[in-house]
């Protein structure tokens, strides 16, 4: 069974920073693609960033320059390092991710529980 595990959440003030960190765990073959969506109250969840295995980066347009996704391949963890922290990105944020178990032949999407982010003075 595969789980993603996040952590790294919580209140910080306007300009601040606050790094998330994602693992995922169980029988893994391979993963494909990483990534953390966030969802705020009364709005559908949407793209925040995303990795492949390979380093390709897509970042959603409103945290171009801010917010960065390194990833270690070796050790099935995604991390998300935002900076400039404005109150618009208060949100539960969610890691995701492809993964091949080990008992199959293609990608299955695994998401986290969630982790609260409240940019707020």
């Amino acid at each position: 069974q595969v789980q993603l595990v996040e952590s790294g959440g919580g209140l910080v003030q306007p300009g601040g920073s606050l790094r998330l960190s994602c693992a995922a765990s169980g029988s893994i073959l391979s993963i494909n693609r990483m990534g953390w969506n966030r969802q705020a109250p009364g709005k559908e969840r949407e793209l925040v960033a995303a990795i492949t295995s390979g380093g390709r980066t897509n970042y959603a347009d409103s945290v171009k320059g801010r917010f960065t996704i390194p990833r270690d391949n070796a050790k099935n963890t995604v991390n998300l390092q935002m900076n400039s922290l404005k109150p618009g990105d208060t949100a539960v944020y969610y890691c995701n991710a492809d993964v091949t178990p080990l008992s199959e032949t293609s990608g299955n999407g695994y998401w986290g529980q969630g982790t609260q982010v409240t940019v707020s003075s």
